[in-house]
This record gives C-alpha cells, sequence and structure tokens, in this order.
C-alpha cells in the first residue's frame, strides 16, 4: 500500500472517494458479548428486569445504531442498507449473552462498521439495562466474523 486510504497528499484526514468502484453485494457479520453474574443472567432470560424486555430492546437498539454508522464514525460513507439481522444466543453455563449481526447491501463500499456498530451498541444496551443490578457485567470480543463482496473478496476471521 503506497499511501493510506483516509489522508490526503498534506496529511488531513478526508473521506475516501469512492464514486469510481463497482456497485457489488455485500455482507458483514459481527459479533461480541456480554459476561454477567447469573442472577443477572437468569432476570434477562426470563424478562424480569426492571426495565423491561432487555433483549428486544437492545435489538431495536442495534439496528438503529447500524443505521446510524455514519454520524457515529468521522470518515464512514453513508449508505443504503438492505438488511440488518441482530439476534442473541445465551448460554446459561457461562452466563454470557452473545450478539451476532448480518448487514447487507448493494453498493461501492461495505457494511462491516455497521455491523460492528449494531453488535457494540447492542451489548451497551443490555449493560446500560442491566446495570442496576450487576455493575460489574464485562463487554467483550467484539470483532467482524465474515465479510463478503467488493474489490477484496471474503474475509474470514480465524477460530
Amino acid at each position: 500500500m503506497d499511501s493510506l486510504s483516509h489522508l490526503s497528499p498534506e496529511g488531513d484526514a478526508v473521506m475516501v472517494d469512492v464514486s469510481e468502484k463497482p456497485q457489488t453485494h455485500r455482507v458483514a457479520i459481527a459479533q461480541g458479548r456480554i459476561r454477567m453474574k447469573p442472577e443477572t443472567f437468569a432476570l434477562m432470560r426470563k424478562g424480569q428486569m426492571k426495565k423491561g424486555d432487555v433483549l428486544g430492546v437492545a435489538r431495536v437498539a442495534g439496528i438503529m445504531a447500524a443505521k446510524n454508522t455514519p454520524h457515529l464514525i468521522p470518515l464512514c460513507h453513508p449508505i443504503p442498507i438492505s438488511s440488518i439481522f441482530l439476534d442473541f444466543s445465551l448460554d446459561s453455563d457461562t452466563s454470557v449473552i452473545t450478539a451476532l449481526a448480518e448487514v447487507k447491501n448493494v453498493g461501492v463500499t461495505g457494511v462491516e462498521m455497521e455491523a460492528l456498530t449494531a453488535v457494540a451498541v447492542s451489548l451497551l444496551t443490555i449493560y446500560d439495562m442491566g446495570k442496576a443490578v450487576d455493575r460489574g457485567m464485562v463487554i467483550e470480543d467484539i470483532h467482524l466474523v465474515k465479510k463478503s463482496g467488493g474489490k477484496s473478496g471474503t474475509y474470514r476471521f480465524r477460530d
């Protein structure tokens, strides 16, 4: 790589010019998790948190965050999003909730940041709704699982 794509020749931050790139079908999958006390996990799983349906609210928050990514991440392009899927898996043995987001579009730039933002904000929402009973929750391991489309092709996270 001869130069950094987000810097002008003078070293100023710039948004990358994607106007000449071809449109392709793009998919990005991201995930992350939040660890908590078993008691907190049980309350969330049973829908008994005082603030209401934690996972339902976290799902909507993550979807909204993905749609607003260019307002949160400097130099991120505003792009049309075709689909956002966000779901949670619950592991009772470890008291861990894993968030998984899949974002799709047809466009000139990818949707990795949107998928990562969806995961991060959904987990932050879980923390916010549960902090009254467990301030020791830990958000961890937010990462891109897979992306496809565009010039660079397919990427898969190493397991």
